[in-house]
């Protein structure tokens, strides 16, 4: 079981703005910051997604689970209206399963941030 992710970004503050947006269909909150970086908590109050200020050395695939397809499509509708740039629309992925639904978003630093249902539509 992962406890926490934490990845490099070369502007905190633009990061922070972006993956706050990105996040919040999902459920996420900015939790803690400071110079060291930013903390999101998930629903259940766990700092489990972190950005810190460094140099990428290269973009990272980071997946969230959602609840809902709807959800999906509100994570890239937001992550788009937060200046990342589209790396998936979201849709159905079958060659994984037939229930994957995902949407792909790349954050500033090419980051490949995903949101995904494992669920049947409702």
């Amino acid at each position: 079981m992962i406890d926490h992710v934490i990845i490099g970004v070369t502007d905190v503050e633009s990061a922070k703005k972006f993956y706050a947006a990105a996040l919040e269909p999902l459920g996420y909150t900015l939790g803690f910051e400071g110079e060291w970086g930013a903390g999101f908590k998930n629903t259940q109050g766990a700092p489990d997604f972190w950005i810190r200020p460094e140099k990428a050395t290269a973009p990272v695939h980071v997946a969230f689970q959602a609840e809902t397809r709807a959800l999906v499509d509100a994570f890239h509708a937001a992550g788009l209206a937060a200046g990342g740039k589209d790396n998936g629309a979201p849709g159905l992925r079958p060659h994984y399963h037939e229930n994957y639904y995902g949407a792909f978003v790349l954050d500033a630093d090419g980051h490949n941030v995903e949101a995904v249902c494992h669920k049947p539509d409702a």
